[in-house]
Order: C-alpha cells, then sequence, then structure tokens
C-alpha cells in the first residue's frame, strides 16, 4: 500500500500551538546560553587587562582564537547537520562548549584560557548556525519571520544579562566563576533537549520516511489537543536525491552564499569588532572597571530593544527592507557616536548604535539567511554565511586594535559605518526577498537542485 508523507505542507498548515512555543524556548534556552558565553568574553578581558594577569595583545589574541573556534564551530554544524540531523549536531555542540566552559574555571594562565577558548568558541560557532535553520523548518510561514526574529532574542539579551551579571558576579567572586555558572547551565539544558524532535523536513531530504511520518503525527497529536487542524495540499511525490555542496557555488544559488556570508560579515564585525571591544578600549582610555562595565551594560541594553524592533518589523516591511534600513540606521548613528562631547550623549548614542546592529541580527541573521537555501543544504549554506562571519570576527581583531591605536574608539567607529553602508547597497542590487513564502518557494530557481524540496511529498511504503 502506498502512502505519502507531506511534511511541508502538513508542517506549514498548522496554527502557531503549544508545540511551537515549547520548541521554541528550548532552542531559544540553549542559544541564550551560547551567547552569553560569546559575550562574557569581552567583560572578563577587560577584567584581566585590569588585574594584569592579560595584555592587550592576549586579549587579541584570546578573541582571535575564539572566533576560530567559531569559524571551524560553523564549518562542521553546517556539514554535520546536514549530514546527521539538525538534533545531532545540536545537541553535540552544547556538550562542547558547557565542557570546555566547565574546564576554563580552572585555567591556570591566560594561554591555557586562551586555548579553552578556542574549543568553546568550536561549541558556539555550531549553536548558532543550528537553531534559526532548525527553527525555521517547523514554524509555518505567516509566523516565521517573527519567530525567528523573535528567537534571536534569547541570544541579544544575553549581552545585557552577561554585564549585569558581571557587575555582580567579578567584583565578589571573580571572573571565573562567569565561565562555571555557563558550563553547568550549558549542562542543564542539554538534558532538557534531548527529547526534541528531528526535523520532518531532513528526514524526507534523506529518504527517512517513516521516521518523518511518525514526527509528523506525533506533532499533529500535539497540536489538534487545542487547535482544529485545516486541511492540506497533496502534491506529486519526488524521490530525494543527493545535493552536492558546489550547489552553493553555483548559480543561482551563489548569489544567495554572497549576500548571506556578507550579512554574517557585517554583523561580526560590527558586534566583535566593535562592542565586544567597549569594556577594554574604556579601561585603556582610563576608565575604572566598575564604570567601564556600567557603560558597557547600559549600551548593550540596545541589543535587547534592537531584537524587539527587528520582530515587529521583520513580516511587516519584508526581510530586505528591514535589513537595508537597519544597516542605513547603523551608519548615520554611527556618524553620530563619533561626534558625541559629553557622557549623557555618548551613552544614548552608543545605546542607539547597537540597536541598529542588533535589527541586523534579528531580521538578517535570524530569519532572511536560513531562508535563503533549500532544506538538503540549508545547514551548509547557513554554515558557509557564518564561517564567512566568524572568520572576520577573527581576522578584524588585530585590524581593530590598530584602528584603536591610531584613531582612537572613533576610528573603529568609522570602519562599522562603512561596512553598514556596504552591506544597504548589496542587498539593494542582489533584489533576494524571502518575506512570506513557503520555505520550500523562498529558494526560487536554487532549488532545482532537490526537487522534493520544493514539492514536500515522497512516498512512503508500508
Amino acid at each position: 500500500m502506498q502512502n505519502t508523507v507531506y511534511a511541508a505542507t502538513r508542517l506549514d498548515r498548522l496554527p502557531l500551538s503549544a508545540f511551537h512555543w515549547r520548541l521554541f524556548f528550548l532552542i531559544g534556552t540553549g542559544l541564550f546560553l551560547d551567547a552569553f558565553d560569546v559575550y562574557l568574553g569581552g567583560v572578563v578581558t577587560g577584567t584581566l587587562l585590569k588585574s594584569g594577569w592579560s595584555t592587550l595583545e592576549l586579549n587579541a589574541w584570546f578573541t582571535t582564537l575564539t572566533f576560530a573556534g567559531l569559524t571551524v564551530g560553523a564549518w562542521c554544524a553546517g556539514v554535520l547537520g546536514d549530514r546527521f540531523g539538525r538534533r545531532f549536531s545540536y545537541q553535540l555542540n552544547l556538550l562542547i562548549f558547557g565542557g570546555a566552559s566547565i574546564a576554563a574555571t580552572f585555567a591556570p594562565s591566560m594561554y591555557w584560557l586562551i586555548a579553552l577558548r578556542f574549543i568553546m568558541g568550536i561549541g558556539m560557532g555550531a549553536e548558532i548556525v543550528v537553531s534559526y535553520a532548525m527553527l525555521s523548518e517547523f514554524v509555518p510561514p505567516r509566523y516565521r519571520g517573527r519567530l525567528l526574529a523573535a528567537l534571536s532574542l534569547f541570544a541579544n539579551s544575553a549581552v545585557f544579562v552577561a554585564s549585569l551579571a558581571s557587575l555582580w558576579i567579578i567584583p565578589a567572586f571573580g571572573w571565573r566563576y562567569m565561565f562555571a555558572v555557563t558550563g553547568v547551565a550549558a549542562g542543564i539544558v542539554w538534558l532538557m533537549r534531548k527529547k526534541m524532535p528531528e526535523s520532518p523536513r531532513w528526514l524526507v531530504s534523506q529518504g527517512r520516511f517513516d521516521e518523518a511520518q511518525a514526527v509528523l503525527e506525533a506533532i499533529e497529536s500535539s497540536v489538534a489537543r487545542k487547535h482544529a487542524l485545516p486541511d492540506y495540499l497533496r502534491e506529486d511525490p519526488v524521490q530525494p536525491e543527493a545535493v552536492p555542496l558546489g550547489v552553493l557555488f553555483r548559480t543561482p544559488v551563489v548569489w544567495r552564499t554572497i549576500v548571506g556570508s556578507l550579512i554574517m560579515v557585517t554583523i561580526g564585525y560590527s558586534i566583535y569588532g566593535l562592542i565586544n571591544w567597549l569594556p577594554s578600549f574604556f579601561v585603556h582610555q582610563g576608565f575604572n572597571i566598575v564604570k567601564s562595565l556600567t557603560y558597557s551594560t547600559v549600551m548593550s541594553l540596545g541589543a535587547p530593544a534592537g531584537t524587539i524592533i527587528g520582530i515587529f518589523v521583520a513580516d511587516r516591511l519584508g526581510r530586505r527592507p528591514a535589513i537595508i534600513g537597519a544597516a542605513l540606521a547603523t551608519a548615520v548613528i554611527g556618524l553620530a557616536y563619533q561626534h558625541t562631547t559629553s557622557s549623557t550623549a555618548l551613552l544614548f548614542a552608543g545605546f542607539c548604535l547597537v540597536a541598529g546592529i542588533y535589527v541586523l541580527v534579528a531580521v538578517g541573521q535570524g530569519a532572511y539567511v536560513p531562508e535563503l537555501f533549500a532544506t538538503p543544504y540549508r545547514l551548509r549554506g547557513s554554515g558557509i554565511c557564518g564561517t564567512a562571519g566568524r572568520a572576520a570576527s577573527a581576522l578584524c581583531q588585530f585590524f581593530v586594535l590598530w584602528l584603536f591605536t591610531v584613531g582612537g574608539v572613533n576610528m573603529v567607529v568609522g570602519s562599522v559605518v562603512g561596512i553598514q553602508l556596504l552591506l544597504a547597497v548589496m542587498v539593494w542590487l542582489l533584489k533576494i526577498e524571502t518575506s512570506g513564502l513557503r520555505l520550500e518557494e523562498t529558494v526560487g530557481d536554487g532549488a532545482s537542485f532537490g526537487a522534493q524540496d520544493q514539492q514536500g511529498a515522497v512516498n512512503v511504503s508500508h
């Protein structure tokens, strides 16, 4: 007897339900811890610099090796996620960065801490690649932009929480406890996520039809407890096929790889070439550690504020207009930051600058990049873009240090203004929009590699 699994249309016709929110919070909690671990690097290096345990040069190596690990992790997550599944890759990365965080608590020197930070980076780099792509494969298109942007709120709120926690933990207990808290929390979240389902879309793309059917039935059963299930389209079944990595570098998909990579490079440079350095910059300019952390904490409130803006504009304006608008606004605010003359103006401009950057994170990284690629190569596509962003973050560290030495913070901000303007122009020129479309429709002609991703249906034999 021949039956058919319609993974895409069955998932896309579902109302937003408790199932989606459980998945949202499970993914979001891991993403929060991952981001917390990334962002605590900035406050810890400022503290280590002030205590004499580190230097500006060693801090640069610490950040560079962090992003070297993030680069490796982003690449590996894409390959492993498309080969072994979203869930496998997702749990593996949490174990890696959680275990390395615990080990960092006992680092005997800055050199050991730098080495452990590289291992942490591998786990952290994988988390972001898998998180957004995995959620995108479950959420119906009418809610997808808002939920993906909202997912970034977990990560972006970690900027403020890490800064706030450092104000209490570091003076009272020392910097080592920052890593200990992250490691223990990561173990708890890993246990909570053990029952998280695998993506039916991915299972279908691998020809694992019985498993996809079982997962879909469980989801539908959960949703049906409180919602009526609408009917779904029954499309012609198509057999899955292997999709090589090279698809990402052939037309027309290569243009999606380019725009996705540019978004991630801009985000990486803006955050880790500027925001992550602010505590160290303030200390080097003569602020004491408490004032430095206080300034950084106030400015970091722009991260959740920018994310909230992103949630409201992702579906209303569309991905492309929102990205262009965020980049242009960030550039204008950056120019204003360079001309501030008082502490109040500095804090306000800094807050707005961070907010503008994180609108781009919410809409660009959260919603847009995962939508650019078809299911059989979604994680590899997202992984390539993430790898480009992480590599830029790693390679820019000594360049940023040189800019600061030559022209101070204003020179660093000026470089951020330049890359934001470049992004706005490129997104406008490439004209790729994904807002409001089914996940299988957002890839356009690029879906020709893997026709089952266009149809969302395959045969199942019983």
